[in-house]
């Protein structure tokens, strides 16, 4: 994976003919550096560029205090759906929405994969590619 100064707070990846595009920024009035705190917030937009219509069952984060190159914290975060949503995409449809992933240092990394089912019942996952998280003024 790439370091952190090196990933911009976007990304854009598609998979089984749907489009995951993600852009990311520091929110720094829920932010409390002085508590070791720093929060970013995201918008991530799903576009079905394919023929076959798809449900969003559940999603799987993978998310990234700090760099390669010094000590850092990686977690999980798996759950149904998409902030309480499990969208159907169909085609040539997209769907958006919002979140936010609190840090522990002021930069770090996510990325992961939703895990859809098709009109079929074909089960598959997207790629969501890697994105940097980084506050502003920070010197690393």
């Amino acid at each position: 994976m790439q370091q952190v100064r090196e990933l911009a707070p976007v990304s854009d990846a598609v998979t089984d003919g749907f489009r995951v595009e993600v852009v990311c920024k520091y929110s720094e009035e829920n932010s409390s550096p002085h508590e070791g705190k720093w929060v970013f917030q995201y918008t991530v937009r799903i576009t079905n560029l394919g023929a076959e219509t798809a449900r969003l069952v559940s999603r799987h984060w993978i998310i990234t205090d700090g760099t390669m190159e010094e000590p850092s914290q990686t977690r999980e975060v798996k759950g149904p759906g998409v902030v309480g949503e499990q969208p159907l995409i169909s085609a040539g449809e997209t769907y958006q929405y919002s979140s936010w992933s609190p840090l522990t240092m002021p930069y770090g990394t996510m990325h992961g994969t939703y895990q859809m089912v098709s009109a079929s019942g074909r089960q598959f996952e997207i790629e969501i590619a890697p994105f940097g998280l980084k506050a502003r003024y920070v010197v690393n």
